[in-house]
């Protein structure tokens, strides 16, 4: 049987985007191959399974299953660890196999996890569901975001404008499956978390099916590498591994969402009913700003300032929490500092993401962006799962209000002297 996306090129040329259009969303989409909008859509569908569950985890494990702060810090760090840091090895396996194999494996493992965790009432059991589920997207992520960036690459090539712009319609409908999914969860919350798990396993088994059906057996332009030794140069490119880090320390403050800002909304509503509304305003910023700002940053920025910018946006957020929390704010004046935590924290995000993503390829040797690709969020794992675990501790610790928010501001401030200073190949500028 023909695979309906293998029918059209990977790369199909398209008629130059008219000037006035060129931030129309829809406009981007349709200059895109199918192979791409299948990846986008892919991105979208797994990020609502996904969001209907996550955002919750913590205040399940926190009263369902009774676990200490650290322990709940230490299981959302594993869950990004078994998932971020174990990227590399989907890379690997991406390089090695190719897509199609990679994430229908993804698939079948997230709807086992999810499965499992609606039904786990141990600490134990949580813990093996999480890393199953993390697992699943150690195989699944690297397989999608390495094939966005090279077919973004081949999008700048052809001339129809710098990759950054579909890497950002990436995240949008990434964000775009972020805002839908909170919403989903919290009405299957109304019934019980095992709900909410089993709808996000069904997201999956659609995912699946989809891809079962649409995913091309192999992709035009795609060699698979089988030699060794990829691993060995990666560890020695100081210059990828310093990019590594700060996007790593990006991603620690991005888990806050999960971690101090339900506490912080705990304390400022009484209750955690806020939370899905703030997770709202940070996907609907990305979806309906996330194209503009990119083609603001591209106008201005190089990889590398757009990434500084961005991190330090994420340090102020937290800054803008630790100053307010000494007045003890609650209702509704309480809630706006976590406002602009997020606000500030997704304008960050959406200068970091897509520059991290369109500099990997231009680092990665030839026919290892899937390395690459995982090796980036596996080292940002790595700083996460440390990172989650000191928080959840230092949130248990009593110390005055604003302390915890200002050592997390000071972690992606930090982090900008760890950018590389030079470009390197094409594509250096947003």
């Amino acid at each position: 049987m023909t695979d309906p996306v293998s029918r059209v090129p990977a790369r199909k040329a398209a008629p130059a985007i008219p000037s006035e259009g060129r931030d129309s969303t829809w406009r981007l989409v349709r200059q895109l191959s199918p192979l791409l909008r299948l990846l986008i859509v892919t991105q979208l569908a797994f990020n609502i399974g996904f969001y209907a569950v996550l955002p919750f985890l913590a205040e399940h494990l926190g009263t369902a299953i009774g676990m200490a702060g650290w322990l709940v810090g230490f299981v959302l760090g594993l869950r990004t660890f078994s998932q971020q840091g174990l990227f590399v090895v989907g890379g690997w396996l991406v390089d090695r196999f190719g897509v199609r194999p990679v994430v229908l494996a993804g698939c079948g493992l997230r709807i086992a996890g999810f499965a499992w965790l609606g039904y786990a009432g141990t600490s134990g059991a949580v813990i093996g569901a999480v890393l199953v589920i993390g697992f699943a997207a150690a195989l699944f992520s690297p397989a999608v975001e390495s094939e966005v960036a090279r077919q973004a690459v081949g999008w700048e090539e052809d001339g129809h404008g710098p990759r950054t712009r579909v890497l950002a319609l990436f995240s949008v409908a990434g964000q775009a499956g972020a805002f839908v999914g909170p919403l989903l969860g919290a009405l299957l919350l109304a019934v019980d978390f095992r709900t909410a798990c089993l709808a996000g396993a069904g997201v999956f088994v659609l995912v699946l099916a989809g891809h079962l059906w649409l995913m091309p057996q192999h992709i035009p332009g795609r060699v698979r590498v089988r030699a060794r030794g990829g691993v060995r140069a990666l560890l020695r490119d100081r210059r990828f591994l310093a990019l590594c880090c700060a996007y790593g320390t990006y991603l620690l403050a991005y888990n806050q969402l999960y971690l101090a800002l339900p506490d912080e909304v705990q304390r400022a509503a009484g209750s955690q009913a806020p939370l899905s509304w703030l997770f709202a305003l940070s996907s609907v910023l990305v979806v309906f700003t996330q194209l503009p700002v990119t083609r603001w940053a591209g106008d201005r920025l190089d990889l590398r300032r757009s990434m500084a910018a961005g991190l330090l946006l994420i340090a102020s957020g937290f800054a803008v929490v630790a100053a307010a929390r000494p007045a003890g704010w609650t209702g509704t004046a309480g809630l706006l500092p976590a406002a602009g935590f997020v606000i500030l924290l997704t304008v960050g995000q959406m200068l970091v993401v897509p520059a991290a993503r369109a500099w990997v390829p231009d680092l990665a040797e030839e026919g290892r962006l899937g390395l690459y690709t995982g090796a980036l969020s596996s080292v940002s794992g790595l700083i996460v799962l440390a990172g989650s675990a000191a928080t959840g501790f230092l949130l248990d610790l009593g110390l005055p209000a604003a302390v915890p928010w200002l050592v997390l501001a000071a972690v992606p401030a930090l982090a900008v002297a760890l950018l590389p200073r030079r470009e390197k190949g094409t594509g250096a500028a947003v």
